[in-house]
């Protein structure tokens, strides 16, 4: 694997890996969904080899959640795999949805204990701060992050790590990324979020489809000086081998409840918008992402009703029935070819004709910019918009170039 020249180590006191072949992981070709053992996907937690020596005799604490899976099955937690290797995992921290994966967006999720290892799990999603405490910090040496994203700006599991990447400068701890490939890593859209906006749903200047893993996602937080007070830590990224941002990786665990297949996964930077509007999206049905609907919406054939569900315990528009959108029989390929598109939002705009009361204000967090929402209200098109934030795409692809392991 070939890195960039202007990857300066001594500068940003980063360690990266060589490649390293293993048999596990998977890549699908669009052409006949084979699986071939020489040119499938691994990924960094499977590289043992890399990582045994630099995490030996160390106190580790694992970020990491129900994607953090291993082997040929993908039936072995990461976890488990270091403890079988002798490392000393002394503290798990678990992101939104928990260490399982189980709880709804943005639940609190309460301190525990792994019933399988009984190594104390440390919630960052139990109190405010979502930061963790001195006692906490002291107990490791080493924050090892493994979490399956989806390369959105508003999926919440890269604002974790930056989070643990300040922890970490702040206690001077070091920070290992085992990079797992970005199923929406193909290409670069939506504009470049403004910092006034920067929230739980997005916490850096970046476009709101980034095409980056979380390993180069750190490497640029690191470079770029986003850290608190513009700190950098020691950090080593465990890349992937035989992955390209062209590749299409088909996750083996649903990252979390509501994405819970590879269309959703594919819709999801076009569909997420209606989490700032009154319009279900589906969650509490069979198609989370994948539908999109209002009790009031006229001139539709379809229709459905969201229900109580794990992981959807109280979802938008529970038990109405709303009429409106089917989009789960959609091409993929289809879907990844248009990108963010904001025709889905524009169509239940102009056909609920509620006006400004369509919009709350988390509408501009997830859009990182507030012409989005008065381009909608202004009757422009979803091309019309689109044009706004070319520029911010050309910018950022330019921006993130030095900090890229993988062919684009």
């Amino acid at each position: 694997m070939k890195l960039y020249k202007t990857f300066i180590l001594a500068l940003l006191t980063i360690m990266i890996v060589p490649a390293w072949t293993c048999q596990y992981g998977r890549i699908r070709s669009n052409e006949n969904k084979s699986e071939k053992p020489d040119t499938a996907v691994v990924v960094g937690a499977e590289r043992t080899g890399e990582y045994l020596s630099l995490l030996k005799g160390k106190r580790i604490a694992l970020l990491s959640n129900q994607t953090g899976v291993v082997g040929a099955k993908h039936d072995k937690h990461t976890l488990d795999l270091m403890l079988e290797l002798g490392l000393n995992v002394t503290t798990i921290f678990s992101p939104e949805h928990g260490f399982r994966g189980n709880a709804d967006a943005g639940e609190h999720v309460k301190s525990s204990v792994d019933e399988k290892t009984g190594i104390p799990i440390a919630s960052l999603y139990e109190g405010k701060s979502r930061m963790p405490s001195k006692e906490t910090m002291d107990r490791f040496d080493v924050i090892v992050t493994d979490i399956q994203d989806v390369g959105l700006r508003f999926y919440t599991y890269y604002i974790t790590m930056v989070n643990m990447m300040d922890a970490a400068a702040a206690y001077d701890k070091e920070f290992v990324v085992f990079d797992r490939p970005n199923p929406n890593g193909m290409y670069v859209d939506g504009p470049i979020l403004d910092m006034n906006l920067k929230s739980g749903v997005g916490w850096l200047p970046i476009t709101t489809v980034h095409g980056m893993t979380m390993g180069e996602i750190a490497l640029m937080t690191n470079g770029e000086g986003w850290l608190k007070e513009g700190k950098k830590i020691k950090l080593t990224v465990i890349p992937c081998e035989n992955y390209t941002h062209q590749t299409r990786y088909e996750l083996p665990i649903a990252p979390s409840p509501n994405l819970p297949n590879m269309l959703s996964i594919y819709l999801y930077p076009s569909t997420c918008y209606f989490e700032g509007t009154p319009v279900s999206l589906g969650r509490g049905t069979d198609w989370p992402f994948q539908v999109y609907g209002h009790p009031d919406m006229k001139g539709y054939d379809f229709s459905f009703t969201p229900t109580s569900r794990p992981g959807a315990k109280t979802p938008p528009q529970m038990d109405k029935l709303c009429h409106g959108v089917d989009l789960h029989n959609l091409n993929a390929e289809d879907v990844i070819a248009k990108g963010m598109n904001l025709e889905y939002v524009i169509d239940a705009y102009n056909n609920l004709k509620i006006g400004d009361k369509f919009f709350t204000p988390f509408f501009d967090k997830l859009a990182g910019r507030t012409y989005i929402r008065e381009m909608i209200q202004a009757g422009k098109s979803a091309d019309e918009i689109r044009a706004m934030w070319q520029e911010d795409v050309k910018n950022f692809k330019e921006q993130r170039r030095p900090y890229l392991l993988y062919p684009e």
